[in-house]
């Protein structure tokens, strides 16, 4: 690999990198010479990625991001760091935004060069959803602690192990009929590891990409509905699709115990598409990979024989 692309011995922080999202980060990084610090809650979730890092190329560490002590011990030495953390739970704010202020001002106090905010295509200053509000306000105190930070909204990310695809995958392997809330609603899905590269070429070169904001999306816009028949079609399965009216959706969705939740449902409805006005995923040097490239392989545990089944003609 070539010089300009690795991160050979620059110590990178992953905060919130236990997660799905974190683990392809952490596979990118460590190919990139990288020796890492994964902290989060639960650290012992990326025990996993152990034998792919060399001799002391990767440590775990437990952190609170609420409490600004836990974040200065866990960033102590960081050349870099990566903020991940992210919920549609009550502690949005806290975790979106309070934390997120918190790792920045740390960071840039311990003298790190470069600060990644993990945003979304859904952050929105002006939105009645917590998620979408609190994950604008989080970009917003990133930049104001450290101006230099690169902030990356991803659409609806996907990959073999995510809980998007595999939900609705296993929804369609299940049932004869099922109800597509949103139908219409659009979305731009990107590939997991499409946006793990992401920030490794934003690390690499953060006096290019500091600063700036980026949309990172796959080169395809499916509806909801086109999703579903997709995923069924993928399985080698005959389902019937019943498109649910917003009122519906809205009022399924303020129910307790639900799947879905309010929150979730005003971001579905708005859509996750980019509308070009900020750099995309291309600027950083990336050709996204569709979803359609890898649903037939991916679908194959979800149907009805398995791999044993009869290939579509």
């Amino acid at each position: 690999m070539a010089d300009s692309k690795t991160l050979e011995n620059k110590l990178v922080v992953l905060v919130g990198g236990s997660g799905f999202v974190g683990r392809h980060v952490a596979q990118d990084l460590l190919d990139r010479g990288a020796r890492l610090r994964i902290v989060s809650r639960n650290p012992d979730a990326a025990r996993r990625l152990k034998p792919l890092a060399n001799l002391g190329q990767m440590q775990l560490a437990r952190c609170d991001v609420k409490k600004p002590e836990s974040l200065r011990a866990c960033l102590q030495g960081a050349d870099a760091v990566v903020y991940m953390v992210g919920t549609f739970g009550k502690d949005a704010q806290a975790l979106q935004a309070d934390g997120a202020r918190i790792a920045a001002e740390q960071a840039a106090s311990q003298g790190a060069h470069s600060f990644i905010y993990l945003s979304s295509m859904a952050a929105d200053a002006d939105s009645e959803g917590l998620y979408a509000s609190t994950k604008a306000e989080g970009e917003q105190l990133v930049l104001d602690a450290f101006p230099k930070a690169t902030i990356l909204r991803p659409s609806i990310i996907f990959g073999e192990d995510d809980e998007f695809i595999n939900m609705f995958a296993g929804l369609v392997s299940s049932l004869p009929a099922l109800p597509v809330f949103g139908p219409d609603a659009q979305l731009q899905p990107v590939w997991v590891d499409d946006v793990a590269e992401a920030v490794g070429e934003a690390l690499c070169d953060p006096g290019q990409h500091g600063g700036k904001t980026y949309e990172l999306a796959g080169p395809d816009v499916l509806t909801m509905m086109e999703l579903h028949e997709e995923i069924a079609e993928a399985q080698g399965r005959s389902r019937s699709f019943i498109p649910v009216p917003d009122t519906l959706s809205g009022i399924f969705a303020a129910l307790p115990g639900t799947p879905m939740s309010s929150d979730q449902w005003n971001m579905l409805k708005a859509g996750s598409v980019s509308d070009g006005k900020l750099p995309g995923i291309a600027r950083l040097g990336i050709t996204p990979k569709p979803l359609s490239l890898f649903l037939d392989r991916w679908m194959t545990r979800y149907r009805k024989h398995g791999r044993f089944t009869a290939e579509k003609a």
